[in-house]
């Protein structure tokens, strides 16, 4: 018999872990048959027609609704390892998981839509989306309607990034695919090539990808960062491998520059370094835009939220001028820049910015126009993104 004592069980309730401020808001998007949404045959019965948007914060919460990795449909046993890997990256992600019949392909094939549903379902709270389609394979129509969608969002102030992950038959078939403007799409080619992804891979020879570890970590790093910075980004895959189930360490160097050089995301690895690394941060936008990154996306997506909250309670107020000249007067200029500062300051000193300028021109007749123009110019955060090192031998240092 045992010595008499309490005995207290340390047992996980399911409570995340939070972060501050909404940049971790998140967003997975996965399409599936009728019959593998809310059904006792699959499993997912926390999940219905009239309730497809769920807040997932642990995946004991998730297998709770029915997200388990022993259902006997693939798409819910990735769904389950996408959920883990975001949370294994960022387990205070905010993730918005919503489940939406697929279309047929291809037609009427994909509009994307559920996008939008999905943000003002959170009232414009999530910042960046992962959309999951291993049904349907990359085609750039599909990318100009997922710019599309993201356009609409900002014009209704609920700006986002989307993480695309499509079926990928072969990379060697992959092309240039960026166009000008598409700066909210992103697109991703990775896989993990043994484990969990290499299972679900060779049951369905279907594109397991890595949307949710993509997106756990864009969760994680502040929005001036990279997910291809190396010593804060480990993507905690050792075996990386390319949407196909080709491993990476058996492709060609000129193939892997190829697809880096046309803007696809992948896992990569470093001689001499354990582990991959997300390869870059490209959006599908061209690569002299300032937009041609997700960090500059995010960063200027921050910027404006915040700038639009600040201003916002000042719309319709009174403006006061110089009755000498009519224009504005000094007050109201100092006071109005000093609001679409805050948002600025405040990431200048989280580091997110290198500096910025607020300008009102005193000259405005805002008698006449009853419009107020600002101009506002930031300077953003630079990204290492190579390294040149001269080295050599030398008789003496100078």
């Amino acid at each position: 018999m045992a010595l008499n004592n309490i005995q207290i069980l340390r047992e996980n309730g399911g409570v995340g872990a939070t972060l501050p401020g909404e940049d971790h808001y998140s967003g997975l998007l996965v399409y599936l048959d009728d019959a593998e949404l809310p059904t006792a045959d699959s499993g997912v019965t926390g999940f219905s027609t009239t309730n497809r948007i769920i807040p997932i914060s642990t995946i004991e919460y998730a297998e709770s609704l029915g997200i388990k990795p022993t259902s006997n449909k693939w798409i819910i046993k990735a769904l389950h390892y996408h959920i883990s890997e975001a949370l294994r990256i960022n387990p205070a992600i905010m993730l918005w998981v919503g489940l939406y019949t697929k279309p047929a392909v291809p037609t009427p094939g994909y509009d994307f839509k559920e996008i939008k549903t999905m943000q003002v379902f959170t009232g414009g709270k999530i910042r960046q989306i992962g959309v999951y389609t291993p049904d349907n394979n990359l085609v750039a129509g599909d990318l100009t309607k997922l710019q599309g969608i993201a356009v609409s969002l900002q014009t209704d102030d609920m700006p986002l990034s989307i993480l695309y992950s499509p079926n990928i038959a072969n990379i060697s078939g992959l092309t240039d695919m960026r166009a000008i403007g598409q700066s909210n799409v992103t697109i991703l080619i990775g896989q993990d090539g043994e484990g969990i992804a290499k299972t679900l891979y060779t049951e369905a020879t279907k594109t397991v990808g890595t949307i949710g570890n993509a997106i756990g970590m864009l969760s994680k790093v502040s929005v001036h960062e990279s997910i291809a910075w190396v010593q804060k980004c480990p993507s905690g895959i050792s075996q990386p491998a390319f949407a196909d189930g080709t491993l990476y360490n058996s492709v060609d160097t000129a193939v892997i520059n190829t697809l880096n050089d046309n803007g696809y995301v992948f896992l990569r690895m470093f001689t001499g370094l354990n582990g991959s690394f997300y390869n870059d941060s490209f959006t599908m936008d061209t690569i002299t835009s300032d937009y041609a990154y997700i960090e500059r996306v995010r960063t200027m997506d921050k910027a404006v939220r915040g700038i639009r909250t600040y201003l916002l309670p000042h719309l319709s107020s009174p403006l006061y001028v110089d009755p000498k000249t009519g224009k504005l007067s000094e007050g109201t200029i100092a006071f109005l820049e000093t609001v679409a500062n805050r948002q600025l300051e405040a990431m200048e000193k989280a580091k997110e910015l290198s500096g910025f300028k607020v300008f009102i021109d005193p000259d405005q007749n805002v008698l006449v126009s009853s419009e107020m123009e600002f101009v506002i110019k930031q300077v953003g955060v630079g990204v290492m993104r190579r390294m040149k090192i001269k080295i050599s031998y030398t008789t003496k240092i100078d």
